[in-house]
């Protein structure tokens, strides 16, 4: 896992008043400090942008001539199964990045780990960036996710060696999609159950694997809807927090409609009085691969969890 930083020298002013609020954007519910309310983006996700910006008409018409795959409902009705198709798939193993663009700053996030959809819960291991708490390292931080609670190990100032810490997804006001520094795969994969003007893009290969590329927008409400009862109060947070209520996506699917990479963009606007002006990109991504894969996720026992006040770290 690599965390990177982008952009201006650490020596200017400017550079790092952005890092700072970018840090606390990307790493805000790691440090147990959620720092941002957030609006929708829509268009092309990071990569997409400058080859569709301005010509969805022209790509529209070409993909009417791509296939099957190109008929809208088709097209909706395979991304809003996702969820459902990686529940049948049970356990994959898992690569995240987040990244978060301000001004002439630059932030990135990748973790790595294990989900068993089935169950479901997952494992991820995240480092956060270099100047995220003004250190220069950084000890990985294990999270794991399970209906409604985010347990984190090795992040917060005053949490005992080897304690856990436990936050209530619903109570995040981003529902747990950005604060934590990844998004929960499950929770990407049921966003799209709210995917609405989907168009097909193009065949493409993920890790080796032949994909169907669609790209489109996410109603926040509709994906509320349409998640298991289980999952619905972080999404519900979610899309009240963000003012909008639609997400952009691109959603790479393979032959047994199983997603391989999901990446979502928002437009997120800081508050506190050190938050930039301008509102940030953040894109967060998540690839699945070796579906199969043995994947054991424990949940830490209650005498693990540490119950105490919690502070922002500073190493």
């Amino acid at each position: 896992m690599v965390a990177r930083r982008e952009g201006r020298s650490r020596r200017g002013g400017h550079g790092r008043r952005s890092g700072a609020a970018l840090a606390g954007v990307t790493a805000g519910g790691i440090v147990l400090g959620l720092l941002v309310s957030g609006c929708a983006l829509p268009g092309p996700a990071a990569g997409e942008a400058p080859e569709l910006r301005g010509s969805m008409k022209s790509l529209s018409g070409r993909a009417r001539q791509a296939g099957d795959e190109s008929d809208p409902g088709r097209a909706r009705a395979a991304v809003r199964e996702a969820a459902l198709t990686l529940a049948r798939a049970g356990r994959a193993r898992v690569r995240t990045s987040m990244e978060t663009v301000s001004g002439g700053t630059r932030l990135t996030i990748h973790g790595a780990g294990g989900y068993d959809f089935e169950r479901p819960a997952g494992r991820l291991t995240v480092l956060v960036p270099e100047d995220a708490a003004g250190a220069a390292e950084h000890r990985p931080i294990t999270e794991l996710f399970s209906p409604g609670a985010l347990f984190m190990k090795n992040r917060g100032a005053g949490v005992p060696p080897g304690k856990w810490v436990r936050l209530a997804t619903a109570a995040l006001a981003d529902g747990n999609l950005l604060t934590n520094g990844a998004t929960d795969p499950l929770a990407a994969a049921e966003l799209l159950g709210g995917a609405r003007e989907v168009t097909y893009m193009r065949d493409e290969r993920v890790g080796g694997v032949r994909v169907r590329h669609y790209w489109g927008t996410i109603d926040l409400g509709r994906a509320v809807r349409a998640a298991p009862e289980r999952d619905r109060g972080p999404l519900a947070t979610a899309a009240k927090g963000f003012s909008s209520g639609t997400v952009a996506f691109d959603a790479y699917l393979d032959d047994e409609g199983r997603p391989r990479r999901l990446r979502h963009r928002f437009s997120v606007a800081s508050t506190g009085p050190s938050a930039p002006r301008a509102p940030m990109t953040v894109t967060s991504t998540v690839e699945l691969y070796d579906f199969g894969a043995d994947v054991d996720v424990d949940l830490p026992d209650a005498a693990d969890i540490y119950a105490g006040n919690v502070g922002s770290p500073r190493n």
